[in-house]
Protein backbone atom coordinates (compact mmCIF):
# COMPACT_ATOMS: atom_id res chain seq x y z
CA UNK A 1 0.00 0.00 0.00
CA UNK A 2 1.64 3.20 -0.70
CA UNK A 3 2.34 5.02 2.34
CA UNK A 4 0.27 8.59 3.30
CA UNK A 5 1.45 11.55 4.58
CA UNK A 6 0.68 11.55 8.66
CA UNK A 7 2.91 13.45 10.79
CA UNK A 8 1.42 15.22 13.32
CA UNK A 9 2.71 14.30 16.67
CA UNK A 10 6.30 15.47 17.04
CA UNK A 11 6.93 13.72 20.02
CA UNK A 12 5.89 10.10 18.39
CA UNK A 13 9.36 10.07 16.71
CA UNK A 14 11.98 8.74 17.38
CA UNK A 15 14.89 11.03 19.01
CA UNK A 16 16.76 10.41 15.73
CA UNK A 17 14.25 10.95 13.61
CA UNK A 18 13.04 14.23 15.19
CA UNK A 19 17.01 15.47 14.83
CA UNK A 20 16.64 14.19 11.26
CA UNK A 21 13.43 16.62 10.67
CA UNK A 22 14.74 19.60 12.71
CA UNK A 23 17.96 19.45 10.60
CA UNK A 24 15.44 19.32 7.37
CA UNK A 25 14.10 22.04 8.14
CA UNK A 26 17.10 24.23 9.46
CA UNK A 27 18.37 23.87 5.83
CA UNK A 28 15.33 24.45 4.13
CA UNK A 29 15.18 27.64 6.18
CA UNK A 30 18.65 28.48 5.54
CA UNK A 31 18.68 27.73 1.93
CA UNK A 32 15.14 28.78 0.77
CA UNK A 33 13.98 31.23 3.15
CA UNK A 34 17.40 32.57 4.03
CA UNK A 35 17.73 31.60 7.42
CA UNK A 36 14.36 34.02 8.09
CA UNK A 37 13.79 34.39 11.85
CA UNK A 38 10.90 32.11 12.05
CA UNK A 39 12.21 29.00 10.90
CA UNK A 40 14.76 28.90 14.06
CA UNK A 41 12.24 30.51 16.59
CA UNK A 42 9.51 28.76 15.65
CA UNK A 43 10.07 24.83 15.28
CA UNK A 44 7.61 23.92 16.97
CA UNK A 45 4.68 25.06 14.31
CA UNK A 46 6.97 22.23 12.23
CA UNK A 47 4.48 19.59 12.97
CA UNK A 48 1.56 21.43 10.66
CA UNK A 49 3.48 21.91 7.83
CA UNK A 50 1.92 18.65 6.01
CA UNK A 51 -1.15 18.41 7.88
CA UNK A 52 -2.81 20.74 5.55
CA UNK A 53 -2.79 18.47 2.32
CA UNK A 54 -2.30 14.37 3.37
CA UNK A 55 -1.28 13.05 -0.38
CA UNK A 56 -0.55 9.59 -1.55
CA UNK A 57 3.12 8.67 -2.74
CA UNK A 58 3.88 6.59 -5.62
CA UNK A 59 5.21 3.06 -5.45
CA UNK A 60 9.25 3.05 -5.02
CA UNK A 61 12.17 1.19 -6.69
CA UNK A 62 15.26 -0.08 -4.90
CA UNK A 63 18.40 2.42 -5.92
CA UNK A 64 20.69 1.19 -8.08
CA UNK A 65 24.20 2.21 -8.43
CA UNK A 66 25.19 4.52 -11.54
CA UNK A 67 27.54 2.95 -14.43
CA UNK A 68 31.32 4.43 -13.54
CA UNK A 69 32.40 7.08 -16.05
CA UNK A 70 35.27 8.99 -16.20
CA UNK A 71 36.34 11.99 -16.15
CA UNK A 72 36.55 12.41 -20.00
CA UNK A 73 33.88 10.94 -20.73
CA UNK A 74 31.52 13.62 -19.07
CA UNK A 75 33.52 16.10 -20.64
CA UNK A 76 31.95 14.47 -24.46
CA UNK A 77 28.78 13.37 -22.79
CA UNK A 78 25.54 14.34 -24.63
CA UNK A 79 22.13 13.43 -22.93
CA UNK A 80 20.72 10.57 -23.95
CA UNK A 81 18.80 10.34 -27.30
CA UNK A 82 19.43 14.65 -27.67
CA UNK A 83 22.41 16.08 -29.53
CA UNK A 84 25.31 17.56 -27.22
CA UNK A 85 24.09 21.09 -28.45
CA UNK A 86 21.37 21.50 -26.30
CA UNK A 87 23.20 22.10 -23.63
CA UNK A 88 26.74 24.20 -22.28
CA UNK A 89 29.36 24.21 -19.71
CA UNK A 90 28.25 26.99 -17.72
CA UNK A 91 31.46 28.43 -17.00
CA UNK A 92 32.90 28.27 -20.66
CA UNK A 93 32.73 31.99 -22.02
CA UNK A 94 33.62 31.15 -25.98
CA UNK A 95 30.51 28.45 -25.78
CA UNK A 96 28.59 31.12 -24.24
CA UNK A 97 29.05 33.89 -26.68
CA UNK A 98 28.95 31.37 -29.60
CA UNK A 99 25.23 30.45 -28.55
CA UNK A 100 24.48 34.01 -28.03
CA UNK A 101 25.60 34.76 -31.41
CA UNK A 102 22.93 32.28 -32.53
CA UNK A 103 20.08 34.20 -31.02
CA UNK A 104 18.84 37.41 -33.31
CA UNK A 105 16.92 38.69 -30.35
CA UNK A 106 19.81 38.68 -27.88
CA UNK A 107 20.19 42.09 -28.04
CA UNK A 108 16.46 42.97 -26.71
CA UNK A 109 16.07 43.32 -22.90
CA UNK A 110 17.07 40.01 -20.38
CA UNK A 111 15.67 38.71 -17.77
CA UNK A 112 17.31 36.94 -14.90
CA UNK A 113 16.08 35.24 -12.02
CA UNK A 114 17.49 34.16 -9.36
CA UNK A 115 17.17 31.03 -6.38
CA UNK A 116 14.81 31.53 -3.40
CA UNK A 117 12.67 28.53 -2.63
CA UNK A 118 9.22 30.05 -1.33
CA UNK A 119 10.71 33.81 -2.11
CA UNK A 120 10.26 32.90 -6.23
CA UNK A 121 5.59 34.03 -5.17
CA UNK A 122 8.19 37.79 -5.12
CA UNK A 123 8.91 37.06 -9.29
CA UNK A 124 6.04 35.56 -10.00
CA UNK A 125 3.95 39.19 -8.56
CA UNK A 126 6.21 41.20 -10.10
CA UNK A 127 5.67 39.95 -13.46
CA UNK A 128 2.43 39.43 -13.09
CA UNK A 129 2.37 43.52 -11.80
CA UNK A 130 4.26 44.15 -15.27
CA UNK A 131 2.17 42.75 -17.71
CA UNK A 132 -0.91 44.53 -15.71
CA UNK A 133 1.46 47.68 -16.23
CA UNK A 134 1.38 47.49 -19.98
CA UNK A 135 5.24 47.63 -20.24
CA UNK A 136 6.60 44.28 -19.84
CA UNK A 137 9.12 44.04 -22.46
CA UNK A 138 9.62 40.69 -24.31
CA UNK A 139 12.79 39.09 -23.22
CA UNK A 140 15.21 38.53 -25.59
CA UNK A 141 16.98 36.12 -22.89
CA UNK A 142 15.49 34.73 -19.97
CA UNK A 143 17.86 33.06 -17.32
CA UNK A 144 16.78 30.65 -14.35
CA UNK A 145 18.57 29.16 -11.34
CA UNK A 146 17.04 26.91 -9.11
CA UNK A 147 12.99 28.74 -8.19
CA UNK A 148 13.57 30.74 -10.76
CA UNK A 149 14.12 28.06 -13.12
CA UNK A 150 10.49 26.87 -12.12
CA UNK A 151 9.52 30.34 -13.46
CA UNK A 152 11.73 30.94 -16.35
CA UNK A 153 9.69 29.02 -18.85
CA UNK A 154 6.65 30.97 -17.60
CA UNK A 155 8.18 34.42 -18.23
CA UNK A 156 9.83 33.24 -21.39
CA UNK A 157 6.38 32.29 -22.85
CA UNK A 158 4.69 35.86 -21.56
CA UNK A 159 2.03 37.39 -19.71
CA UNK A 160 -0.13 34.13 -21.27
CA UNK A 161 1.55 32.40 -18.41
CA UNK A 162 1.08 34.32 -15.45
CA UNK A 163 -1.88 32.55 -14.55
CA UNK A 164 0.30 29.28 -14.11
CA UNK A 165 2.68 31.63 -12.02
CA UNK A 166 0.28 32.50 -9.79
CA UNK A 167 -1.24 29.07 -8.97
CA UNK A 168 2.23 27.75 -8.84
CA UNK A 169 3.54 29.97 -5.91
CA UNK A 170 0.19 31.01 -3.66
CA UNK A 171 -1.64 27.49 -4.41
CA UNK A 172 0.72 25.39 -2.52
CA UNK A 173 2.07 24.30 0.51
CA UNK A 174 4.94 22.31 1.75
CA UNK A 175 3.15 18.90 0.90
CA UNK A 176 2.77 20.00 -2.71
CA UNK A 177 6.86 20.07 -2.80
CA UNK A 178 8.47 17.40 -0.52
CA UNK A 179 8.23 14.81 2.10
CA UNK A 180 9.96 13.78 5.44
CA UNK A 181 11.27 10.58 5.18
CA UNK A 182 13.74 10.83 2.31
CA UNK A 183 15.66 9.13 0.02
CA UNK A 184 19.48 7.37 0.13
CA UNK A 185 20.62 10.66 -1.64
CA UNK A 186 18.52 13.23 0.45
CA UNK A 187 16.42 13.91 3.52
CA UNK A 188 13.31 14.32 1.86
CA UNK A 189 11.65 13.17 -1.20
CA UNK A 190 10.32 15.80 -3.99
CA UNK A 191 7.78 13.44 -5.43
CA UNK A 192 5.09 15.80 -5.00
CA UNK A 193 7.13 18.80 -6.81
CA UNK A 194 7.84 15.97 -9.59
CA UNK A 195 4.31 15.70 -10.37
CA UNK A 196 3.32 18.90 -10.07
CA UNK A 197 6.27 19.70 -13.02
CA UNK A 198 4.53 17.22 -14.64
CA UNK A 199 1.86 18.79 -14.95
CA UNK A 200 2.70 22.29 -15.25
CA UNK A 201 4.91 22.01 -17.74
CA UNK A 202 3.22 20.60 -20.79
CA UNK A 203 3.43 19.98 -24.63
CA UNK A 204 1.47 23.07 -25.02
CA UNK A 205 4.26 25.01 -22.76
CA UNK A 206 6.95 23.11 -24.70
CA UNK A 207 5.29 24.23 -27.98
CA UNK A 208 5.36 27.62 -26.89
CA UNK A 209 8.90 28.18 -26.02
CA UNK A 210 9.83 26.14 -29.29
CA UNK A 211 7.90 29.28 -31.11
CA UNK A 212 9.76 32.02 -29.46
CA UNK A 213 12.74 29.91 -29.75
CA UNK A 214 12.34 30.11 -33.12
CA UNK A 215 11.94 33.87 -33.21
CA UNK A 216 15.62 34.23 -31.83
CA UNK A 217 14.68 34.19 -28.25
CA UNK A 218 16.38 32.16 -25.62
CA UNK A 219 15.55 29.99 -22.74
CA UNK A 220 18.44 28.97 -20.35
CA UNK A 221 18.45 27.22 -16.95
CA UNK A 222 21.09 26.59 -15.10
CA UNK A 223 22.13 22.79 -12.87
CA UNK A 224 25.21 21.48 -11.16
CA UNK A 225 27.05 18.95 -12.63
CA UNK A 226 27.82 17.04 -9.01
CA UNK A 227 30.14 14.90 -10.52
CA UNK A 228 32.26 17.40 -12.54
CA UNK A 229 31.63 19.96 -10.19
CA UNK A 230 30.89 22.28 -12.97
CA UNK A 231 27.65 24.70 -13.89
CA UNK A 232 25.69 23.70 -16.88
CA UNK A 233 23.77 25.50 -18.92
CA UNK A 234 20.59 23.93 -20.61
CA UNK A 235 19.16 25.57 -24.03
CA UNK A 236 15.85 24.76 -22.93
CA UNK A 237 14.29 26.84 -26.65
CA UNK A 238 16.37 23.93 -28.31
CA UNK A 239 14.56 21.15 -26.29
CA UNK A 240 11.34 22.12 -26.56
CA UNK A 241 12.10 22.44 -30.36
CA UNK A 242 13.12 18.72 -30.74
CA UNK A 243 10.13 17.71 -28.88
CA UNK A 244 8.21 19.62 -31.46
CA UNK A 245 9.82 17.40 -33.97
CA UNK A 246 9.08 14.19 -32.64
CA UNK A 247 11.56 13.44 -30.00
CA UNK A 248 10.15 11.67 -27.66
CA UNK A 249 13.20 11.85 -25.04
CA UNK A 250 12.82 15.90 -25.03
CA UNK A 251 9.59 16.43 -22.65
CA UNK A 252 11.10 14.36 -20.15
CA UNK A 253 14.29 16.05 -20.12
CA UNK A 254 12.79 19.40 -19.85
CA UNK A 255 10.89 18.27 -16.82
CA UNK A 256 13.97 16.69 -15.71
CA UNK A 257 15.87 20.02 -15.77
CA UNK A 258 13.99 21.95 -13.91
CA UNK A 259 13.15 19.74 -10.98
CA UNK A 260 17.22 18.91 -11.15
CA UNK A 261 17.72 22.88 -10.39
CA UNK A 262 15.39 23.46 -7.64
CA UNK A 263 17.48 19.98 -5.76
CA UNK A 264 18.45 21.79 -3.03
CA UNK A 265 21.75 19.99 -2.11
CA UNK A 266 21.38 17.23 0.52
CA UNK A 267 17.87 18.45 1.21
CA UNK A 268 16.16 17.77 -2.19
CA UNK A 269 17.46 14.31 -4.14
CA UNK A 270 19.57 14.78 -7.19
CA UNK A 271 18.34 14.10 -10.55
CA UNK A 272 20.00 11.42 -12.78
CA UNK A 273 19.98 12.79 -16.21
CA UNK A 274 20.23 9.69 -18.87
CA UNK A 275 23.92 10.28 -21.01
CA UNK A 276 26.32 8.59 -23.11
CA UNK A 277 29.65 9.04 -24.38
CA UNK A 278 31.44 7.22 -27.25
CA UNK A 279 28.27 4.48 -27.20
CA UNK A 280 29.03 4.26 -23.23
CA UNK A 281 25.77 5.16 -20.88
CA UNK A 282 25.62 6.32 -18.06
CA UNK A 283 23.82 8.14 -15.75
CA UNK A 284 25.13 12.23 -14.70
CA UNK A 285 24.30 13.26 -11.38
CA UNK A 286 22.44 16.95 -11.70
CA UNK A 287 21.21 19.18 -8.42
CA UNK A 288 20.44 22.76 -7.63
CA UNK A 289 22.10 25.78 -10.31
CA UNK A 290 22.42 27.93 -7.36
CA UNK A 291 25.30 25.92 -6.11
CA UNK A 292 27.18 27.72 -8.50
CA UNK A 293 26.08 30.93 -7.80
CA UNK A 294 22.46 32.66 -6.74
CA UNK A 295 21.64 33.46 -10.36
CA UNK A 296 22.99 33.04 -13.98
CA UNK A 297 23.78 36.29 -16.29
CA UNK A 298 27.03 35.32 -17.91
CA UNK A 299 30.40 32.81 -16.70
CA UNK A 300 31.82 33.60 -13.45
CA UNK A 301 35.43 34.32 -15.14
CA UNK A 302 33.76 36.58 -17.73
CA UNK A 303 31.20 38.43 -14.82
CA UNK A 304 34.80 38.46 -12.76
CA UNK A 305 36.48 40.43 -15.30
CA UNK A 306 39.18 37.45 -15.96
CA UNK A 307 37.82 36.97 -20.01
CA UNK A 308 36.52 39.68 -21.65
CA UNK A 309 32.76 39.06 -22.85
CA UNK A 310 30.74 41.93 -23.89
CA UNK A 311 26.57 40.80 -23.66
CA UNK A 312 24.87 42.31 -26.36
CA UNK A 313 21.58 43.18 -24.16
CA UNK A 314 20.32 46.66 -23.97
CA UNK A 315 18.99 45.97 -20.52
CA UNK A 316 19.49 42.89 -17.91
CA UNK A 317 16.58 43.17 -15.25
CA UNK A 318 17.70 40.95 -11.99
CA UNK A 319 15.11 39.67 -10.15
CA UNK A 320 16.82 38.38 -6.69
CA UNK A 321 14.15 36.26 -4.50
CA UNK A 322 15.93 37.11 -1.49
CA UNK A 323 16.03 39.13 1.06
CA UNK A 324 19.53 40.68 1.73
CA UNK A 325 19.75 42.60 4.78
CA UNK A 326 21.09 41.25 7.77
CA UNK A 327 18.24 40.13 10.39
CA UNK A 328 19.60 39.92 14.10
CA UNK A 329 18.35 37.08 16.07
CA UNK A 330 20.22 35.07 18.68
CA UNK A 331 21.26 31.62 18.02
CA UNK A 332 20.62 28.85 20.82
CA UNK A 333 23.40 26.92 21.90
CA UNK A 334 22.59 23.54 19.83
CA UNK A 335 24.02 22.48 16.25
CA UNK A 336 21.09 23.28 14.54
CA UNK A 337 20.48 26.29 15.54
CA UNK A 338 24.39 27.28 14.79
CA UNK A 339 23.60 25.44 11.62
CA UNK A 340 20.86 28.01 10.60
CA UNK A 341 22.54 31.35 11.08
CA UNK A 342 25.67 30.15 9.80
CA UNK A 343 24.22 28.92 6.47
CA UNK A 344 21.70 32.12 6.76
CA UNK A 345 24.35 34.64 7.03
CA UNK A 346 26.52 32.70 4.27
CA UNK A 347 23.88 32.55 1.82
CA UNK A 348 23.19 36.38 2.37
CA UNK A 349 27.16 37.28 1.70
CA UNK A 350 27.36 35.00 -1.28
CA UNK A 351 24.29 36.98 -2.98
CA UNK A 352 25.88 40.35 -2.18
CA UNK A 353 28.83 39.52 -3.36
CA UNK A 354 27.73 38.07 -6.77
CA UNK A 355 25.42 41.59 -6.65
CA UNK A 356 28.82 43.41 -6.47
CA UNK A 357 30.64 41.54 -8.89
CA UNK A 358 28.27 41.54 -11.27
CA UNK A 359 27.49 45.70 -11.09
CA UNK A 360 31.37 46.12 -11.62
CA UNK A 361 30.80 43.73 -15.03
CA UNK A 362 27.66 46.36 -15.37
CA UNK A 363 30.11 49.17 -15.30
CA UNK A 364 33.01 47.91 -17.29
CA UNK A 365 30.94 46.62 -20.10
CA UNK A 366 28.30 49.36 -20.41
CA UNK A 367 25.15 47.55 -19.85
CA UNK A 368 21.80 48.66 -18.04
CA UNK A 369 21.55 46.62 -14.78
CA UNK A 370 18.40 47.06 -13.51
CA UNK A 371 18.03 44.53 -10.13
CA UNK A 372 14.98 43.98 -7.49
CA UNK A 373 14.81 42.39 -4.46
CA UNK A 374 13.30 41.88 -1.44
CA UNK A 375 14.04 44.92 0.62
CA UNK A 376 12.67 46.00 3.81
CA UNK A 377 9.36 47.30 2.14
CA UNK A 378 8.02 43.95 2.51
CA UNK A 379 7.65 42.99 6.50
CA UNK A 380 6.12 39.59 6.70
CA UNK A 381 7.59 36.79 7.41
CA UNK A 382 7.03 32.74 7.00
CA UNK A 383 5.85 30.58 9.74
CA UNK A 384 7.17 27.22 7.83
CA UNK A 385 8.87 26.75 4.50
CA UNK A 386 6.32 27.26 1.57
CA UNK A 387 3.95 28.73 3.54
CA UNK A 388 1.02 29.62 1.70
CA UNK A 389 -0.21 33.15 3.26
CA UNK A 390 2.74 34.34 3.25
CA UNK A 391 3.63 33.73 -0.21
CA UNK A 392 0.60 35.08 -1.52
CA UNK A 393 1.78 38.29 0.58
CA UNK A 394 4.87 38.30 -0.81
CA UNK A 395 3.12 37.62 -4.46
CA UNK A 396 1.03 40.61 -3.75
CA UNK A 397 3.80 42.61 -2.83
CA UNK A 398 5.76 41.77 -5.88
CA UNK A 399 2.25 42.75 -7.69
CA UNK A 400 2.03 46.15 -6.67
CA UNK A 401 5.63 46.73 -7.19
CA UNK A 402 5.33 45.92 -10.77
CA UNK A 403 2.05 47.45 -11.52
CA UNK A 404 3.55 50.47 -10.27
CA UNK A 405 6.91 50.60 -11.74
CA UNK A 406 8.64 50.45 -8.27
CA UNK A 407 10.36 46.84 -8.22
CA UNK A 408 13.82 48.05 -10.06
CA UNK A 409 16.48 50.15 -8.66
CA UNK A 410 19.75 51.25 -9.90
CA UNK A 411 21.23 50.46 -6.91
CA UNK A 412 19.65 48.37 -4.36
CA UNK A 413 22.93 48.03 -1.55
CA UNK A 414 23.78 50.74 0.48
CA UNK A 415 27.36 51.07 2.20
CA UNK A 416 28.92 47.88 3.52
CA UNK A 417 26.79 45.82 1.09
CA UNK A 418 23.14 46.01 3.07
CA UNK A 419 19.76 46.70 1.56
CA UNK A 420 18.54 50.06 1.55
CA UNK A 421 15.14 48.91 0.46
CA UNK A 422 14.81 52.36 -1.85
CA UNK A 423 13.78 50.39 -5.11
CA UNK A 424 12.50 52.92 -6.68
CA UNK A 425 15.26 54.78 -8.29
CA UNK A 426 15.19 52.42 -11.96
CA UNK A 427 11.51 51.65 -12.66
CA UNK A 428 10.13 48.77 -14.69
CA UNK A 429 8.96 51.50 -16.96
CA UNK A 430 12.47 52.24 -17.82
CA UNK A 431 13.81 55.78 -18.12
Amino acid sequence: MPKRITISNERALPAAGRMRRGLVLTLLGSAMALGSPAFAAERATAKKMLAEKPVERPAEKAPEERPDYTAAEAASARPEGLPSSVRLAGDDAAAFKALLETADKASDPWLVLSGGGENGAFAAGLLAGWSERGDRPVFGVVTGVSTGALIAPFAFVGPQADGALKQNYTEISAADVFEFGGTRDSLTDTWPLKERIERSVTPALLKAVAAEHAKGRRLLIATTQVDSERPILWDMGAIATLNAQGEARALKLFREIVLASTAVPGVFPPVLIPASSGGKNFEEMHDDGGAMGPFFLAPAAAVAGETRLILPASRIYLVVNNRLEPEFQMAGRSVLSVLGRTMSAAIKAQTRAALALTRSYAQRTGLDLQVALIDRRFTQTSERPFDRPYMQALFAHGQALGRNGTAFADNPQGDGGHAEGTGSVGTVAGR
